[in-house]
């Protein structure tokens, strides 16, 4: 910070601060600060952030508390100082109009759950946003969702076409209002409108109706949790097969009557990102329907994360005035799922959700406040002590992850799976939301969708593009006809490349990278990989033992498959014949001829094997499914003696999955995860150099009890692991990793 040296009467400085300062209440904020100290000057939004000057005696305290006494959802990345050497004569501190250059390097906020403020406005029966579905103010409220480009000012925003009431200006108008340039804001004369009255909403619910309602960043589809009939034809509707849905509360204490919730858990659900949270089921839970979560320890729980949300729950506890019946258990708890029919992108359009949901719900309810951007729940769970995202959406998109130094600008194409795509933009990282699966049109024009508007939201055009190995994915046949340079990256190098460049490190690291296959730079399919990273170079120190497939894919959709390919490796046809007869015959003779058997070293195939052996599945319904009902039986993590062999870098566990034949259910999750834990610490620790830190990615490490079982383990042995945080540590983070080794070999060192 440069030194102000000229007469303290008439001190001026100039100041620049970057980070998340626009549409977060940061220029009122500067106005408050500068009338507390006396100060002249102004202050504006540009391109680059919060422009200022400020005159007068008091600069120094100004500046403490410039960086210290920050409004809500502000962040500041830099505060930058220059001395102005001739004073100005001013009557006081005022708010410029936003200035617009060429260049923007400043960002857009992401949407925000309703303040306390906001709250007691909405429940004041005298106030004039009395039960509005849409008030927010400069600490609330939508922003990502609803803008189209920066500067963030309203004729940017969906909320364009509607010009504010006498009232609306006056607060938007006064800088000493929370709503001072509050681009949203609207009161029920001058606002948005909801197609359906709350009451009616709610009648219809506690009816038994499937409504589908329009939320932040698309539609939601909600049916009674306590309905069993309701939920089961909401399954049956959306084809869910087993997955679990999510379950909406009206606020922490209700959350409490479903699942048990430590201090992070709790936090977490209470934050302005308002993610689903996985949280322990209380045992003695009953009153949810059995199809919310079936078979699953494990439920996911959310609070509203905007006012017609809240309102959803106010007319469900008989409109109370106030806030006080917020920390008391409600009986109203809702289903709220995405509405995505067949995994297509989420419904963003009334009309677009009255035709794509007809099959589905008994109505729709829709409003006329556009949302310009498609952005899913976010899901988040506590994996040893502190929170782990799953998946990334509304809340968290489009903050930026910090990366260790300045880069090139360079896209990430992300994956096949669970794809989300990356643009870096000077020192950080910007992922995008959830787009999905890449196996439908809908999704790919999603994906194309995203890409478009991450590089005008920040200004920018890549220079290079990131993609996955495998050439036949869509993703690569995008990255390779952009005509720009295109960087291949390998699946598990990008896993850990993913942690490393949101934790700030350079160099090489060794990082394990568990999920369930990926392509390896030998053509064979990978999954459970030992890895030292440096840069966009990386070596393959050790790995998982293949596991034969048999059937290929299918062998990933129905364990019982893996489960006959590990007794078919420990030479046990006969119990082989006993468990599945014919067949299990054709199959053996399949892998006798090595015919439609492909191996792959993925860690979520051992987890089918032993799932298929321990009977706690033989098909999965959705993807993963098996292994999370595995988790959910997990009691205390236990270490098999002799469980597993190494051999030149190669983790055998044939000796756990032959132990686990004659195991209960429940012992067989103690004894498969903490082996399993055991065993990758045993690989990894003759590799790890001086600085004792692994980084740890990959799908598998969604999983809570493995997850803890390798930190402990390593912990033992003086050994810090790394974990993903900002970013999902299965596919939907990849394109963190793509895009973090990209820049690297286009020589962002």
């Amino acid at each position: 910070m440069s030194a102000l040296t000229h007469d303290p009467a008439t001190a001026r400085a100039r100041i620049r601060v970057r980070g998340l300062v626009q549409g977060v209440g940061f220029r009122p904020f500067v106005y408050g600060l500068a009338r507390r100290y006396a100060l002249t000057g102004w202050v504006l939004n540009d391109d680059s952030g919060v422009l200022l000057e400020i005159q007068g005696r008091s600069t120094a305290p100004f500046l403490q508390a410039l960086r210290t006494e920050l409004p809500p959802l502000a962040r500041i990345d830099a505060v930058e100082v220059e001395p102005v050497t001739s004073a100005m004569e001013e009557a006081g501190f005022e708010i410029r109009a936003s200035a617009r250059t060429a260049n923007v390097s400043t960002g857009i906020g992401a949407d925000a759950a309703p303040c306390a403020a906001c709250l007691s406005e909405c429940f004041d029966p005298r106030d004039r946003r009395h039960r509005y579905p849409f008030l927010n103010c400069t600490h609330c409220g939508p922003r990502y969702t609803i803008t189209r480009r920066l500067p963030y000012d309203r004729a940017q925003t969906s909320m364009a076409p509607f010009p504010m009431c006498a009232a609306c200006a006056r607060e938007y108008g006064d800088p000493t209002d929370r709503r001072f340039h509050a681009q949203p804001t609207a009161c029920p004369s001058c606002g948005p409108r909801l197609t359906m009255p709350i009451e009616e909403i709610v009648r219809r619910l506690r009816r038994g109706e499937i409504v589908a309602i329009k939320g932040l960043g698309g539609f939601h589809v909600a049916c009674d949790a306590r309905n069993d009939e309701s939920v089961r034809r909401l399954r049956r509707a959306k084809q869910r097969d087993g997955k679990p849905f999510a379950v909406m509360v009206g606020g922490l204490a209700s959350a409490r009557t479903l699942v048990e919730l430590c201090h992070e858990e709790a936090a977490l659900l209470l934050s302005t990102r308002r993610p689903i949270v996985l949280a322990r089921r209380l045992r003695d839970e009953q009153t949810l329907a059995v199809d919310v979560a079936p078979d699953l320890g494990w439920l996911g729980v959310m609070l509203p994360s905007s006012p017609l949300h809240y309102l959803l729950f106010h007319e469900g506890a008989g409109r109370p005035s106030g806030v006080a019946w917020l920390e008391e258990p409600q009986s109203l708890a809702l289903v709220m799922t995405s509405a995505n029919p067949g995994g297509e992108p989420l419904a963003i359009d009334d009309a677009e959700a009255e035709r794509r949901l007809a099959g589905i719900c008994d109505v729709v309810v829709g409003h006329d406040r556009a949302i310009v951007a498609r952005c899913d729940d976010p899901v988040a769970r506590v994996v040893a002590g502190v929170p782990l995202l799953i998946r990334r959406g509304r809340g968290y998109v489009p903050d930026g992850i910090d990366l260790p130094h300045e880069v090139p600008c360079v896209l990430g194409t992300g994956a096949y799976l669970k794809n989300a795509v990356c643009l870096t933009r000077g020192n950080r990282a910007y992922l995008s939301q959830y787009i999905g699966d890449m196996d439908d049109a809908e999704t790919y024009r999603f994906f194309e969708e995203t890409i478009v508007r991450l590089r005008t939201i920040l200004e920018v055009e890549p220079v290079a593009v990131a993609h996955d190995l495998h050439p036949d994915f869509l993703t690569t046949r995008y990255a390779e006809q952009l005509g720009i340079p295109s960087v291949p990256v390998q699946h598990h190098h990008a896993h850990v490349a993913a942690v490393l460049a949101e934790h700030g490190r350079v160099g090489p690291h060794l990082g394990l990278a568990l999920d369930g296959v990926g392509l390896g730079d030998d053509g064979e399919a990978w999954g459970g990989e030992l890895l030292r990273v440096d840069g966009s170079r990386f070596e393959r120190v050790g790995h998982l033992a293949p596991l034969p497939l048999p059937g290929g894919d299918a062998a990933a959709r129905e364990p019982w498959r893996m489960a006959l390919a590990a007794l078919w490796r420990l030479n046990e046809r006969g119990e082989i014949e006993r468990r599945w007869g014919a067949k299990g015959a054709v199959l053996v003779s399949m892998l006798d001829a090595e015919v439609n058997v492909p191996r792959a070293t993925g860690c979520g195939r051992w987890f089918d094997a032993a799932c298929g052996l321990l009977g706690v599945r033989d098909r999965s319904g959705y993807e993963g499914e098996a292994p999370m009902v595995l988790e959910s039986l997990v009691r205390t993590l236990r270490v098999l003696p002799g469980g597993w062999n190494i051999d030149h870098g190669v983790l055998d566990l044939l000796p756990l999955l032959d132990a686990l034949r004659g195991m209960t259910p429940e012992d067989g999750a103690d004894f498969f995860h903490g082996t399993l834990a055991a065993a990758l610490v045993e690989l990894a620790l003759p590799a790890l150099r001086s600085d004792r830190v692994i980084a740890v990615g990959g799908g598998c490490i969604v999983n809570a009890a493995l997850t803890h079982g390798l930190v402990e383990g390593f912990a033992a042995h003086g050994v810090d692991v790394l974990l993903p945080r900002l970013a999902p540590p299965g596919d939907g983070g990849l394109a963190l990793g793509q895009a973090w080794v990209c820049a690297q070999a286009m020589g962002g060192n």
